[in-house]
């Protein structure tokens, strides 16, 4: 392989082929391996109905041997996937979709002729205001004498997670990254109460599945035969527990945060008007990250501006209903995730590059940090020399907002632990902020005491 080609470090499963990078563009290697698969997908119509549906991500066919590997059978250029996410990332609502997502993959691959062979979050990502399926080698020639080959991964990756959601009425998002390949099936079945053991649907896919599942692994294949019947009888099985299961709905402190705000004298408006003024200074803005967006309203104002946004808050319940609110008004510039600023995702998986960080991923040219620093500096005891360094690593480009120690707000942080930060002022934040970026403008927000600040980060 030449030297100048890097192999994606998550690419290394599946023989069928790889992604990797040339000259800062990724491209996917098809291995001759898989060559009568592919043609299949592609000959068969197959591609082009869901390319076409929006539900796969399209590509470009390049016949050139990029990478120089004497394996390749040909290579593809997929369109670009602007930020990349994990499950453990993803709110109720947006994992239960993937899941529907891949079940429609599935039907729709047999009907012509072909089998999913791939049932894992990590093939769908957001692109363009939608979830989308973004592995092109995950179709293979269908064998009617095989069963499923995907079923336990969609069990462990989509049932699993979900269904322990449904029934704790808890967001344990975090146990995907605990097990990103998935839920053991034998863990799901200690988690979920008894209860779903005399539901059919529940204890035909998980609580069976995971008695038979090591017992029928050393049968033969032909003890294992699965019509075509069977399979579309799976899959809509799948379907119909899953289109029951709900989200968890716990009220949380950020709930109706903003109808709260709206209340607090014209605030909300004067904050808006404020970093509308700033953005249309700066017109050729093309990305944002609204870290700390509870509900998504400055994520929604950033979208008005054709700006790109990633939207993160921390709240569960809000980024599931923002993802509702994108899919039903159909926004296509709002990503949403949930993360935790004192805890973003880590890198993991082998020698921790199969998953890369929060911080690696995030490629953008502004932040906005809106009613969060007192959150960081006071709640998670942060220094404001830890939170600038953090803000310049991420963007050129900074609006963040000050809320001064007698904020009610603050006020009420305080009563929850030891007031030890006299370093809280306003003048220390400025400070310690200047060593990183250079204020451009800042905006007293009228009647509020709060203070908004434009920066930019300092050239070295």
């Amino acid at each position: 392989m030449s030297n100048s080609i890097e192999r994606n470090p998550a690419s290394y499963r599946d023989p069928s082929g790889f992604i990797f990078e040339k000259d800062g563009v990724l491209y996917r290697q098809v291995n001759n391996y898989f060559k009568e698969d592919f043609d299949l997908f592609i000959q068969s119509g197959l591609y082009d109905k869901l390319v076409n549906q929006q539900l796969l991500i399209p590509h470009q066919t390049i016949h050139d041997c990029i990478s120089g590997d004497e394996n390749a059978y040909l290579t593809i250029l997929p369109e670009k996937i602007n930020f990349i996410s994990y499950a453990w990332e993803w709110s109720f609502d947006m994992l239960k979709d993937a899941a529907l997502l891949t079940l429609r993959l599935a039907k729709e691959s047999i009907q012509f002729g072909l089998s999913l062979k791939d049932a894992t979050p990590h093939n769908i990502q957001w692109h363009k205001g939608k979830l989308i399926f973004i592995d092109s080698l995950s179709f293979e020639k269908y064998n009617e004498k095989n069963p499923w080959i995907a079923y336990r991964q969609f069990c462990e990756n989509f049932l699993s997670p979900l269904l322990i959601m449904h029934h704790s009425k808890l967001t344990l998002n975090q146990l995907q990254l605990a097990w990103p390949d998935g839920i053991p099936l034998e863990v799901a079945a200690k988690l979920l109460p008894a209860k779903t053991k005399y539901s059919f649907h529940t204890f035909l896919h998980i609580h069976l599945h995971a008695k038979v599942s090591n017992k029928a692994a050393g049968k033969r294949q032909k003890d294992l035969q699965f019509s075509r019947r069977k399979f579309l009888n799976l899959l809509q099985s799948l379907e119909m527990v899953i289109r029951r299961l709900k989200s968890p709905s716990t009220a949380t402190q950020w709930a109706d945060y903003y109808k709260e705000a709206t209340n607090r004298n014209g605030y909300i408006e004067e904050k808006k008007k404020i970093i509308q003024h700033w953005l249309s200074l700066n017109p050729s803005l093309k990305s944002a990250a609204d870290l700390g967006s509870n509900e998504g309203y400055f994520s929604l104002c950033l979208s008005e501006h054709k700006i790109e946004t990633l939207s993160a808050d921390i709240d569960p319940n809000c980024i599931n209903q923002l993802y509702l609110k994108i899919k039903q008004e159909k926004i296509n510039n709002i990503q949403p995730i949930i993360f935790d600023f004192s805890n973003p995702s880590p890198a993991i998986g082998v020698d921790n590059k199969e998953r890369e960080r929060f911080t690696d991923r995030l490629n953008t040219e502004l932040v906005i940090s809106l009613a969060l620093l007192h959150h960081l500096a006071i709640g998670k005891n942060i220094p404001f020399e830890k939170l600038a360094s953090y803000f310049s690593k991420i963007a050129p480009l900074l609006i963040i907002e000050f809320i001064s120690k007698e904020d009610e707000k603050v006020q009420i942080l305080l009563k929850q632990k030891r007031d030890i930060f006299s370093n809280y002022t306003q003048t220390l934040f400025e400070k310690e902020f200047s060593t990183f970026f250079k204020i451009i403008d800042k905006q007293e927000i009228e009647l509020s005491g709060r203070t908004l600040y434009f920066m930019k980060r300092n050239e070295e």
